[in-house]
């Protein structure tokens, strides 16, 4: 009987994990309690947390780590204490149109997630499909909808990493988002717009017949990231919250030229918000067990 080539794959990608995790456990300062992810143009917030690193590890540092490739990821795992947690923030992150499968995407959530923490807290950039909404905007994500062609729990169950069949029913912790609005509100910031984050493949941008498609379908906006690493999150019993930065606004009866670069500036002029509103948030969770 001839051998499945994806049991290979997926061995090979365990023993990454195993190689991982090992390797973290004997470098890391402190296991993590919240992990915090930054997304396209938002890495600023490593620097402007007020928080000094206690320990930094290049991406291509870590066993099994594959290379970040895209601008405005810079690819550096850094552990902090911010208000007195434990805080490991992904700098940078890797995308299924990258070329790698959905599984590698989010191996740095799956190897903190192993590791204990227990919150994760994603941001990402993303285009705008609800036109109340405007650019600069920072929409709470309350749902999503999930269009990459993998799924990264695909494979064989490991039953120490989670459930094989994960709820979704209450993916976005409505304790955390209720935090995130109260944070919003002390940073003058409030409210936030909700809505619901879909996900698709990239990286080529959307045509306006499919931002009228995925608008019909009930998505108040759209980017390329996040939910592979939400998926394992959810897999693995984390609370995990959601905040997608609105760089333009997609509309399809006058749709506008859309630039990598423009997306990456409006992200930036965003990021003191998103660094009041996550300091804000983790600061919540500091009060509260």
């Amino acid at each position: 009987m001839m051998a499945n080539p994806d049991d290979e794959i997926f061995a090979d990608y365990r023993a990454r994990v195993v190689a991982a995790v090992e390797f973290l456990r004997q470098r890391l300062p402190f296991t993590p309690e919240i992990v915090i992810q930054l997304g396209t143009g938002l890495g600023a917030f490593a620097e402007q947390s007020g928080a000094e690193a206690v320990c930094s590890l290049p991406y291509n540092a870590i066993p099994g780590l594959p290379p970040t490739t895209v601008t405005g990821h810079q690819g550096q795992l850094i552990l902090t204490k911010i208000h007195g947690k434990s805080v490991a923030i992904l700098r940078g992150r890797f995308h299924y149109y990258e070329g790698y499968a959905a599984r590698l995407v989010a191996l740095p959530l799956r190897l903190l997630s192993l590791l204990g923490a227990k919150t994760f807290i994603v941001t990402n950039a993303a285009g705008g499909l609800n036109l109340a909404f405007q650019p600069g905007a920072i929409m709470l994500v309350r749902d999503h909808l999930y269009f990459l062609p993998d799924n990264p729990l695909r494979g064989p169950h490991i039953k120490e990493w989670g459930a094989r069949f994960p709820d979704l029913s209450a993916v976005y912790t409505p304790e955390l988002r209720a935090i995130a609005q109260r944070a919003a509100v002390a940073a003058g910031i409030a409210p936030l717009p909700e809505g619901v984050y879909a996900c698709v493949a990239g990286p080529s941008l959307e045509t306006p017949a499919e931002t009228r498609w995925l608008r019909q379908s009930g998505a108040d906006a759209v980017g390329m990231s996040s939910v592979p690493e939400i998926l394992v999150a959810c897999q693995a019993g984390m609370r995990v919250l959601a905040l997608s930065v609105i760089s333009n606004i997609n509309d399809p009866d006058n749709f506008q030229p859309i630039l990598i670069e423009d997306i990456i500036a409006a992200s930036e002029r965003a990021a003191d918000k998103l660094r009041l509103l996550l300091l804000g948030i983790v600061n919540s969770l500091a009060e509260t067990p």
